[in-house]
């Protein structure tokens, strides 16, 4: 059966699941009391299904997330200064259509993490592309790519994604080129493109932590005024359950 000319065509077509349905009809006699645009349907949605899959898998693997977390896997029940609704608010992705941001701090070990790259996973699943990046990887990227003539290029690259985190925000000393990097940065994203970012440090320090007053107001003004907050507490999880992969790690 796998030789039917029609079959064949529609691997030739580039159409694999289509074929794969097409013989499963063939050789069930269910399918039989079907009308012929309701076989046709069943087969072009199996397709477009299959195709969205590989495409979710792609975005995936492109946006290097740290970690394996989901929104469903959250645990709820640890007193973390998670809320439940804000989570399934942010779930809904409206925030990334508005060009919104999201900033989560909190003690190390958290789970600050965990939240950022389940948010980007859902992203992703949704049709969003994303990049995860940890902000001294950052730096050094960028200082890389400034010694080859590559900075403007990363620059750009950066600021086309739709979905940006920037995780460990403070843990690195703001230079007067990384401030100027981050200004262009989040200049060309304001409005238009979403971050995440987390950080051990309140956001009421980061003023202080970007060190140059205009440029912290420049960059704090385009990142805080439109961002969802969310302040994580409490001790490290990882010393009460560091077996676990449910939302336990920073």
């Amino acid at each position: 059966m796998l030789n039917h000319p029609t079959v064949e065509k529609l691997i030739a077509l580039r159409l694999p699941a289509m074929a794969r349905g097409l013989v499963e009809q063939m050789n069930n006699p269910d399918f039989e009391a079907l009308t012929f645009e309701e076989r046709l349907g069943l087969l072009v949605d199996r397709q477009l299904i299959e195709r969205e899959s590989q495409r979710m898998v792609g975005r995936l693997a492109k946006a290097k997330l740290r970690q394996q977390a989901c929104l469903e896997d959250l645990d709820f029940r640890a007193v973390r200064g998670l809320d439940r609704a804000v989570v399934a608010r942010l779930a809904d992705g409206a925030w990334i259509r508005q060009g919104q941001h999201v900033l989560i701090t909190g003690p190390t070990g958290v789970g600050k993490t965990y939240l950022a790259c389940a948010l980007a996973q859902k992203a992703c699943r949704d049709g969003t592309s994303a990049l995860y990046v940890r902000m001294p990887r950052l730096v050094a990227d960028l200082d890389a790519a400034r010694a080859e003539g590559r900075h403007r290029r990363v620059l750009d690259s950066l600021a086309r994604k739709p979905l940006l985190i920037l995780d460990d925000w403070g843990l690195t000393s703001f230079t007067d080129e990384l401030r100027r990097d981050l200004l262009e940065l989040v200049e060309d994203r304001h409005d238009r493109r979403s971050i995440i970012i987390t950080s051990q440090f309140p956001v009421e320090k980061w003023h202080d932590l970007i060190g140059d007053p205009t440029l912290a107001d420049a960059i704090l003004d385009r990142l805080v005024h439109k961002a969802h907050k969310i302040a994580m507490k409490g001790a490290s999880m990882r010393k009460a359950r560091p077996s676990e992969g449910d939302g336990t790690d920073d």
